[in-house]
């Protein structure tokens, strides 16, 4: 089998990790192209890395037609624990081999995939803080530093959301839209998945510590109902307006500004599954 692969060697674990992934894909049989301006003929695409290596590597594997593998490398790997992909570099390389798929859906905005999630507010102003060089340099640690200096200047900002022949008009500290279950390396939702067809929305509105203990009991307890601080709503298609400009991130990685439409993007793409 030959494939093209995408490492990121820039993060933690990929500068650590890169040669072990690559080794070990040659010793089961999958002969790797790293330069995809030389890959023709490759029969997958293989992402190694965290879920913004997914993501940027995402329309290679669409454009031709050929499905994703995963060897998980980054600090949360939301996509690849949803799918159970194996974080051990050669049990993930294994499930490529074996062949198996499962093909997911995707959200679009601003011409930008994403297949946990999308966000405006808050953690679309911790991912910008969370550069390579962070994560690389202080992993874990670096990640809650910079989640702790977005929440203490954390300011709620006017949006106007429409969807299903509703506007709604609300205060919000951050705006999530997501296309799988799971993301955020926290927040768990069961009736959600990655091929279900929908987008789900979350807005957070709390103006007090008492709210926002509410709403993390709320996450813990995997609720996802509106109420005690926060805003759920699920269609295939949002369009998001601000007072002002506001960046989006896709799976943690820059995608433009508002105004904005988040759409599903059902049964794109196929991933390589245990």
């Amino acid at each position: 089998m030959r494939a093209l692969l995408m490492l990121n060697d820039k993060s933690r674990r990929g500068a650590r990790d890169g040669d072990v992934v690559c080794r070990t894909l040659a010793q089961i049989g999958i002969d790797c192209e790293r330069d995809a301006s030389q890959a023709d003929g490759v029969r997958a695409v293989i992402a190694a890395g965290g879920d913004g290596t997914v993501i940027s590597t995402a329309p290679l594997a669409l454009d031709r037609g050929l499905p994703l593998g995963i060897v998980p490398l980054g600090t949360f790997n939301d996509l690849a624990r949803t799918l159970g992909v194996p974080s051990d570099v050669e049990e993930a390389c294994r499930a490529i081999l074996a062949g198996r798929t499962r093909t997911i859906d995707l959200g679009l905005v601003n011409g930008h995939y994403f297949v946990n999630e999308a966000s405006i507010g808050l953690t679309a102003r911790i991912a910008r803080r969370q550069t390579p060089e962070v994560k690389q340099r202080l992993g874990f640690v670096g990640v809650a530093g910079t989640a702790i200096q977005g929440l203490a200047q954390a300011k709620p900002f006017h949006v106007t959301v429409e969807h299903d022949g509703v506007a709604e008009a609300f205060r919000t500290l951050q705006l999530t839209v997501a296309n799988s279950g799971r993301f955020g390396g926290i927040v768990e939702r069961a009736d959600a998945s990655l091929d279900d067809g929908w987008l789900d929305l979350y807005s957070l509105e709390v103006s007090s510590w008492l709210e926002a203990f509410k709403v993390a009991k709320k996450i813990a307890a995997h609720d996802p109902s509106s109420g005690d601080g926060l805003r759920t709503r699920r269609s295939k298609r949002f369009t998001v307006r601000a007072r002002r400009p506001h960046h989006i991130t896709t799976d943690g990685e820059p995608a433009g500004m508002t105004p904005a439409t988040f759409e599903i993007v059902p049964r794109a793409l196929a991933v390589f599954v245990p």
